[in-house]
Parts: structure tokens; sequence; C-alpha cells
């Protein structure tokens, strides 16, 4: 297999799967690793693919998600009381001795930092959270297995690293919120959510007013499988009768807690 014909196998690929990683592609083309990396770098050069956290994706969906999407630490001072309303009430979901799961994003690192003092079994793949409990927590502490991507904030690898953990509840944060479900600019959050969705009893999503008017590409979660959304007051009746046909528990977080 010639160069042009590996680089026509990459630009299909992506077309079908919108996002790849060099093992991906591994199984495809008949190219090593060292290979594939110099074609993904010929492509990227000619603007046909763009390099994101943990692979590839076709050009133009990186353009029109950047709109949206932004850094953990640009995203931990949006919003902040609303969000730090939202951690309270997450909090009075969990018991002690209870295990859970909390995946990245900065509601999710307000809600574990009220849990530092509290007696559970955590697992999570956020770097930010396993950092603050690490430092300051007593619980007991499991950390996802991969590589760090440092803008999402998130541990992730696409092999089995990630150790067996079930918990009674899992807790979420998301981009953007539609009919259509928990929306993500980053493929690779999405894969991240598909791999841990099914290790809990219970979906908890965390999300403050604003998630429902930011309208993200990809699905990362349908409504159908979440349990209970905790927001704020500013959410629309329109949103919160959308939640309710979905049959989801709201659970307003007063900003005055």
């Amino acid at each position: 297999m010639n160069e042009t014909e590996r680089l026509e196998l990459i630009v299909e690929f992506l077309a079908k799967r919108r996002f790849a990683t060099v093992k991906d592609l591994l199984k495809i083309l008949d190219a090593s690793p060292a290979t594939i990396r110099r074609d993904i770098a010929k492509l990227h050069e000619t603007g046909q693919v763009r390099k994101v956290f943990g692979g590839i994706t076709l050009a133009e969906e990186v353009t029109s998600e950047q709109i949206s999407a932004k850094p953990f630490e640009v995203n931990r001072v949006l919003h902040i009381d609303r969000k730090e309303a939202i951690a309270i009430e997450a909090e009075k979901m969990c018991s002690d001795g209870d295990s859970i799961i909390i995946h990245g994003g900065t509601s999710c690192f307000l809600f574990a930092q009220r849990l530092v003092k509290r007696s559970l079994r955590i697992f999570t793949n956020s770097m930010p959270v396993a950092a603050n409990l690490f430092e300051h927590g007593v619980c007991h502490l499991v950390v996802s297995g991969g590589e760090l991507h440092r803008e999402p904030g998130i541990v992730f690898s696409p092999g089995e690293v990630t150790p067996v953990f079930y918990a009674s509840r899992l807790f979420l944060g998301a981009q953007g919120i539609s009919g259509a479900g928990l929306l993500e600019s980053h493929p690779l959050l999405v894969r991240s959510v598909e791999s841990l969705k099914d290790r809990a009893d219970e979906i908890v999503v965390l999300a403050d007013s604003s998630k429902f008017s930011i309208k993200a590409r990809h699905v990362a979660l349908p409504l159908s499988r979440i349990s209970t959304l905790i927001t704020d007051d500013g959410i629309s009746g329109e949103d919160a009768e959308m939640l309710r046909a979905a049959g989801i528990k709201i659970v307003i977080a007063s900003l005055g807690n």
C-alpha cells in the first residue's frame, strides 16, 4: 500500500467514524505506527484533518466544535455560583460507604471538593479531581489508567486499562444538553462516557442552566439513560418539560444554599 492509498483510507475512515487513534488506523493500514503518524502529519498540514487530544478528526468537525468548547481551566470560573449550588445538592445524594464514579468537568470538580472528608469509594478519570482527592481527601480512591489529555483534564486509554469498578452512581457533567441527550464537542469525552455508563446503577448529571443553550456536535449519552439531573433555577419551563418527558428527575439547586 503506497502513501496515496493510505491517506485516502484515513480520510474515508474519518468520514465514517469522525475520530480515530493511531491504534484504530493500524487495523486498516498496512503500515507501522511511525508511518501512520507521518501520514497524519501530512494530512494535518494540508488541512484535511486536525490533530485533537488522543487522535485525529476531520478538519471541518474541529472548526465547528471549537466555537463552544472551552478548556477546563476556563470553564472552572464560569457560572461558579450555580456550579457550587449544584455541588451541594449532589453531595446530599452520597452516603458514607457508597461507591461512586466522578467524571471530568468543572461541576464534577466542585462536587468532588465537597467529598474530601467523606468515607467513600471514588473512581475518577479526572486528573484535577484525582489530584484534589489525593492531596486533601480521606476516601478510597481509584484512578483510571491511560494517557493524560490536558485540555479536558481526563485520563483515558482506548485499551482495556480501566480498573473494574462498579458504583451506585455515576456523576457526569456535559458541555451541552438537548433533546438528543448530553452533548460534547470532544470525541474523546464521548468515548470516555461510553466506557463508564454501564458501571453504575444510576447516572446523575450536574449541569447549570447555561448548558441548555449550547449545541455541541456529538451525543455522549441519550436522555433515556439519565436518572437525575441537578441544575439551577435558570432552567426554562420548556427544557424542564423535555427532561420530565424523558423520565428524568430534576433537582433545582438554590443559589441561597
